[in-house]
């Protein structure tokens, strides 16, 4: 079973709810239709425009059935999502009519609604920039406990079951923090441990990647970053079966990690990589997705207390669905 079946089959089984902001979208109504449809999600909302909704679901023949569309400006969430936000931002100066306004974005609206309990996860970027789907998230939904970081990870399906678990691994982080702090790349390997476990179904072993393994880069400052990373999420979750700084040869070749880090707790059992730089994850990804076949699952955002995914604005209906299926994976079980 591939990746994406994988996840569709568990979203079927966990029943969570779908919050899709960009509502008034066409590829994004296709989408929720073939998301209730797949029986992927208990229901979907839709936040936009009512009429404009209805009438092009009427115009393409799309069932709108297990689907709720909310329109913020008509919602009866309305009132109380800006008395939210007032004391969330009260901080920062945040008035009730500066609110009203805010509420008015669907971004906003719809991050709300998860952290408010009305929805499990929230998928949105099919018309919005990345930038505007993390500052709704990073200001409503907030972090996870014990973190400071919102990231990502690729879920990458390699050809050969060798590597990871089974063909699976996590590459983080590709597409947020270009040059993280110790602190911050601790976070994210905590993260992306996190991400294996629920994406992939497996305990995580992290690497953390470096053009040096175990001092031989001196102390040159990234690889003193990479080592206090290491340092500080060992203390951050002493569960966590992780080794830095290494190089990506002795990280996943047994053999090799024998020669240069013979004492390893991860020889020959590295499923997560984490990269200490935007630069060299995307870079990483992309050279092993085109040159090694591999497919490329994501990214998908990490960190955050609730789950939130960013699409990308080329994305296709399938592409919706897929990270739809994820997102809702994410969100776990709830009780009844």
């Amino acid at each position: 079973m591939d990746f994406v079946q994988k996840m569709k089959t568990q979203a079927q089984m966990l029943q969570n709810r779908l919050v899709l902001p960009e509502g008034s979208e066409e590829r994004v109504i296709f989408a929720a239709e073939k998301i209730m449809r797949e029986k992927l999600a208990k229901e979907v909302f839709l936040i936009g425009e009512e009429k404009k909704i209805k009438e092009f679901a009427k115009e393409k023949s799309i069932s709108l059935d297990g689907i709720t569309i909310l329109d913020p400006n008509k919602s009866k969430f309305f009132d109380d999502f800006c008395t939210t936000y007032v004391e969330l931002r009260k901080h920062k100066g945040m008035t009730l009519e500066q609110a009203r306004i805010d509420m008015k974005e669907n971004n906003r609206f719809a991050a709300m609604m998860v952290r408010k309990g009305k929805a499990d996860s929230m998928v949105a970027g099919a018309i919005s920039t990345t930038a505007d789907v993390l500052r709704a998230g990073l200001t409503i939904i907030g972090t996870a406990e014990g973190t400071k970081t919102a990231s990502s990870c690729f879920v990458m399906q390699m050809k050969d079951s060798f590597w990871g678990a089974e063909g699976l691994m996590i590459f983080s982080d590709c597409a947020v923090i270009p040059k993280p702090t110790a602190q911050q790349l601790s976070d994210i390997a905590i993260s992306a441990g996190q991400s294996c476990k629920s994406l992939i179904g497996s305990d995580p072993v992290v690497a953390m990647l470096s053009f040096s393994t175990k001092g031989s880069g001196g102390k040159d400052e990234d690889v003193l970053r990479v080592q206090e990373a290491v340092k500080l999420a060992k203390e951050k979750d002493p569960s966590l079966l992780i080794d830095g700084e290494l190089q990506a040869d002795a990280a996943l070749v047994p053999s090799i990690t024998q020669k240069k880090a013979p004492d390893s707790p991860i020889t020959g059992k590295v499923n997560t990589l984490v990269f200490p730089d935007l630069g060299s994850g995307n870079i990483s990804y992309k050279l092993v997705q085109r040159l090694a076949g591999a497919e490329a699952f994501g990214p998908f955002l990490q960190g955050f207390a609730q789950p939130i995914s960013d699409l990308s604005r080329g994305c296709s209906v399938e592409d919706i669905i897929a990270v739809s299926a994820v997102t809702l994976v994410q969100a776990g079980k709830k009780e009844a």
